[in-house]
């Protein structure tokens, strides 16, 4: 394909999730069919089938969009659990932040009881990969004896959950939830240091 062509695939692309992600919302994910959503993306049913054939790829290709990281291969170096934390949580807060989070989630959450392969997906391929990403830095922190993270597992639970716990989950169910830019610095700042004073080597407290 020539660079023109790649862009008007890439941009009819973009349409066709986000057309699929409104649909998901307002009929349900049984209830939106293809060529309805290939109607509101307006594309033919053609171009979208050859992008996506199934229902099931086109929701995976939204859990994959919406859990994008642009640093996707970047884990921070070891030797200072602070700098490779606030990294790691700065990342995740900005990924919690994008618009079609909620959303995302709220469909997999409305059709869990009939289509529990949407939440096991969205686990899959969205949150378990940054999962892991944060988990393997913490076993290199460890094994380089500068933390003392007996289990990465455990760790990397407590630090996105102080992180979402605020930032995301209020979204879900607390009407007009919102939080500013410097809620969401203070808001890993403190999951940071909390992490540090738990699992630093030395066991220093955080000034």
């Amino acid at each position: 394909m020539t660079t023109y062509h790649q862009r008007v695939a890439q941009q009819k692309r973009g349409l066709i999730v986000q057309a699929a992600t409104q649909l998901f919302l307002e009929l349900g994910y049984d209830r939106a069919s293809l060529a309805r959503i290939a109607e509101e993306a307006g594309v033919s049913k053609a171009t979208l089938f050859k992008q996506f054939p199934t229902k099931a790829a086109l929701f995976d290709a939204i859990v994959i969009d919406s859990w994008a990281d642009s640093d996707d291969s970047e884990v921070p170096s070891v030797g200072d659990l602070s700098a490779g934390l606030t990294t790691l949580g700065q990342r995740y807060a900005a990924l919690l932040g994008r618009p079609g989070m909620a959303d995302l989630f709220r469909i997999v959450i409305a059709e869990l009881p009939r289509f529990p392969e949407l939440a096991k997906t969205h686990f899959a391929e969205g949150k378990l990969p940054y999962f892991e990403k944060v988990q393997t830095y913490l076993v290199a922190e460890h094994d380089a004896g500068t933390a003392d993270i007996t289990d990465p597992q455990m760790a990397a639970t407590q630090f996105l959950g102080m992180i979402s716990n605020y930032l995301f989950w209020p979204r879900l169910v607390v009407p007009g939830w919102a939080v500013t830019p410097e809620q969401v610095v203070t808001v890993v700042d403190d999951a940071v240091r909390t992490m540090v004073a738990r699992y630093d080597h030395h066991g220093k407290p955080v000034a």
